[in-house]
C-alpha cells in the first residue's frame, strides 16, 4: 500500500519533464495515487500538437492516469469542464495541484517598472486569479479533508531581479493561499503552498535561473542547490494526509536560502 493508495486527484501546469509539477505527480502515481492531468491547449494551427505530445510521452503506460485534458486557465468553461471530468472521472478528488503561470516574455524581461497595463491583466489572471478560479470550481468535487497545493517562490516575499512581473504575481498567489485555507477550512479542506529554490524549468530558465543557482550554492546554509525530488517530495508532503493540520503556509525548499539576512559565506569568496 502506498501513501495516495485509493486517493484521486488533478494534477495542472505539467510541461515537460523538468517541471515541478511533474516531480510531485511521478511520486504520487509511484505511491499509488490516480491522477488527471490539465495541460496549455495546442494552438489551433498546431497541427503537432506539441503541448499534448510532450505530456502524453511522460504519462504513457504508466499506471494510474486516468485522462489528459487542455484546460485554458482564463476560460471559465475549460476550467468547469475539467472538473466535470474529474467529477465522471474520479467521484470526488482528494488533491489538487496548482501549477500555472504566465507572463508575455517582453514584460517579464522589462524592468517592473515598465510592465504593460495588458501584460500585467494577463499575467495576473493566469498565474495568480487561476487558483481562484480553479478552486472555486473544483468546490463540489474536492472530497472533505482534500489538499490543494500550488507552487509559488521566494520572489513574491522579497525583490528578486529578473523575476520582475512574476514576483508582484506570486505575491498576489501567496495571499489567496492564505484566505482560501480560510474559506475551505470548515471542510477540512487545506490549501498550502510550494517554494521551491531555482531549478532547470522552463519557468526557471525565463527567470535567469543560472545566474540564482550560482547565488543560492554560495547563500544557502546547505551550501547547494535544490533537486527535483526533494521538490517532490515536500509536493507529496503537502499533497497527502501527512500534512494533516497544516494550512494557508509557504513552506520553502531552497536550502536554507529563505533564512538568510546576509550573504553569509558568500563573503568568504571575497575576503583575502
Amino acid at each position: 500500500m502506498g501513501m495516495f493508495s485509493g486517493k484521486k486527484g488533478l494534477i495542472t501546469g505539467v510541461f515537460n519533464k523538468q517541471s515541478i509539477a511533474w516531480a510531485i505527480a511521478e511520486r504520487i502515481l509511484q505511491e499509488g495515487g490516480e491522477c488527471g492531468f490539465s495541460y496549455m491547449p495546442d494552438k489551433p494551427d498546431d497541427e503537432r500538437k506539441k503541448n499534448l505530445n510532450r505530456v502524453q510521452k511522460l504519462t504513457e503506460g504508466i499506471a494510474g492516469v486516468k485522462f489528459l485534458q487542455p484546460v485554458d486557465a482564463t476560460n471559465d468553461d475549460d476550467i468547469a469542464a475539467v472538473m466535470e471530468k474529474c467529477r465522471s472521472e474520479f467521484g470526488q478528488i482528494d488533491f489538487l495541484l496548482h501549477s500555472i503561470a504566465f507572463a508575455p516574455p517582453e514584460d517579464l524581461r522589462g524592468a517592473t517598472i515598465a510592465t504593460s497595463r495588458a501584460g500585467f491583466k494577463l499575467a495576473m489572471e493566469i498565474s495568480a486569479y487561476s487558483l481562484m478560479a480553479l478552486s472555486n470550481a473544483a468546490q463540489s468535487v474536492l472530497a472533505d479533508g482534500a489538499s490543494v497545493l500550488t507552487l509559488t517562490y521566494f520572489g513574491g516575499e522579497k525583490c528578486v531581479p529578473g523575476y520582475n512581473v512574476m514576483g508582484v504575481c506570486k505575491a498576489a498567489l501567496d495571499s489567496i493561499v492564505k484566505y482560501l485555507a480560510f474559506d475551505l477550512g470548515p471542510r477540512g479542506i487545506r490549501v498550502n503552498a510550494l517554494s521551491a529554490g531555482p531549478l532547470q524549468t522552463i519557468s526557471g530558465r525565463g527567470a535567469g535561473v543560472d545566474d540564482m543557482l550560482t547565488l543560492y550554492e554560495g547563500m544557502a546554509p546547505l551550501g547547494r542547490n535544490i533537486t527535483h525530488e526533494e521538490a517532490g517530495n515536500c509536493g507529496v508532503f503537502l499533497l497527502s494526509d501527512m500534512s494533516g493540520g497544516v494550512t494557508g503556509e509557504i513552506m520553502h525548499v531552497d536550502a536554507g536560502y529563505n533564512a538568510m539576512g546576509s550573504p553569509g559565506r558568500l563573503l568568504d569568496r571575497f575576503r583575502s
